[in-house]
């Protein structure tokens, strides 16, 4: 069976790349799947905090990781995966397109899908105004008025590169102050464009069937509880990609990120975790400290796979 690998990545985002980067200078054969590549990094309209980059896309910065595997000579599988079996000595895998491959070790670096409002109107009007991602569909609402609902960094960050193009921009936050790191904060109150709705949340979206019209909030906003808006951006955080670890056997937490030890190791020997998926950083999840992951989880599988000391021969 050619399909066998000593190591299968799932996951394509910079706990997964970098885990892949890794993991080649370890020599260790292995197979890189993920649907998206990138992951959730190519949302990110600006990048301010990674090493050696002022200012970057997510996507500039995404495409960087990619080339960079792809020099190395990583066979990479742009697909879901659907199932994972727990052999004797191995992993099993099925992937989207009815492929299958097994491995003796496996890092989940899944990252997280996105958190949605579950609220009337979200879904209706996907696509018609309401949006995951400012980095993607921004262009769409030049010189219109949009609403962006969070407090995270993510959430300054759309506001502010929407504010770029847009005529106006609400961003909503169930708080006070946002979670935003202050230089993002700041920014974001000194723009003209923006302004800031505190403890505040969107009920419902609205629309004529065609196109997001106003959203209905739970407090009036000068004098009106509906807003009127062209569009609405939900960044409001993710929900760990761990469906597929439940019937392992997985040690989760409470919200279902996986735990892990300070290695990247899970409860089950042949099994890391790296990235936005762990619990390892909590609520700190950065490019940069996924990547670190990476680093770190590949480098528990080289010690796992050739039965050595763990810190034998970690090269800084």
């Amino acid at each position: 069976m050619s399909n066998i690998y000593a190591l299968i990545i799932i996951g394509a985002g910079p706990a997964g790349l970098t885990a892949s980067i890794y993991a080649s200078r370890y020599q260790i054969k292995h197979l890189l799947i993920g649907s998206q590549l990138g992951g959730t990094m190519v949302w990110a309209s600006m990048i301010e905090n990674y090493p050696g980059f002022e200012l970057i896309t997510g996507v500039d910065l995404a495409q960087k990781m990619m080339e960079q595997v792809k020099k190395l000579g990583v066979e990479i599988k742009n697909t879901g995966v659907l199932e994972i079996k727990q052999k004797q000595k191995s992993f099993e895998l099925k992937t989207e397109n009815d492929e299958v491959y097994e491995a003796k070790a496996l890092i989940i670096a899944t990252g997280t899908q996105r958190q949605k409002l579950n609220i009337p109107g979200e879904v209706e009007y996907l696509g018609k105004g309401v949006s995951y991602c400012a980095t993607c569909d921004a262009a769409f609402f030049k010189e219109k008025i949009v609403g962006v609902v969070g407090g995270s960094n993510a959430a300054v960050t759309s506001a502010l590169h929407l504010a770029a193009l847009a005529q106006k921009v609400y961003l909503i936050y169930r708080k006070k102050p946002l979670r935003a790191d202050p230089i993002w904060q700041e920014k974001a109150q000194k723009n003209a464009k923006i302004e800031i709705i505190y403890e505040t949340n969107v009920l419902e979206v609205l629309g004529d069937e065609q196109k997001v019209t106003a959203l209905k909030l739970d407090k009036n906003h000068q004098g009106n509880n509906q807003l009127k808006v062209d569009g609405l951006f939900i960044e409001i955080g993710g929900q760990p990609g761990t469906e597929l670890m439940k019937p392992l056997g997985v040690e989760l937490d409470e919200e279902d990120y996986i735990k892990v030890k300070p290695d990247m190791s899970t409860n089950i020997p042949s099994l890391f975790a790296a990235g936005d998926v762990a619990n390892i950083s909590g609520e700190f999840q950065q490019i940069v400290t996924a990547a670190a992951e990476g680093a770190l989880a590949a480098n528990s599988v080289y010690q796992y796979l050739k039965g050595g000391n763990k810190h034998e021969d970690n090269h800084r």
